[in-house]
């Protein structure tokens, strides 16, 4: 079982895969200076496959 954990945008976790990371990255581009600075992710595992959600509603799986 792997732990979830919450992380800042712009800080991605190096658990995280290259692919997921990238599409993380992109997200993160179209984001307002203000919600840079205060949204955050939420990184669960299902079945050893991370799930990411920004507090705005947006999921990307891996």
């Amino acid at each position: 079982m792997r732990l979830g954990s919450r992380f800042s945008v712009g800080k991605t976790p190096s658990s995280i895969p290259a692919e997921l990371a990238k599409r993380i990255e992109q997200v993160e581009g179209s984001l307002t200076e203000d919600e840079r600075a205060t949204l955050r992710w939420t990184l669960t595992w299902l079945e050893n496959r991370p799930i990411v959600e920004l507090d705005n509603g947006v999921v990307l799986r891996g």
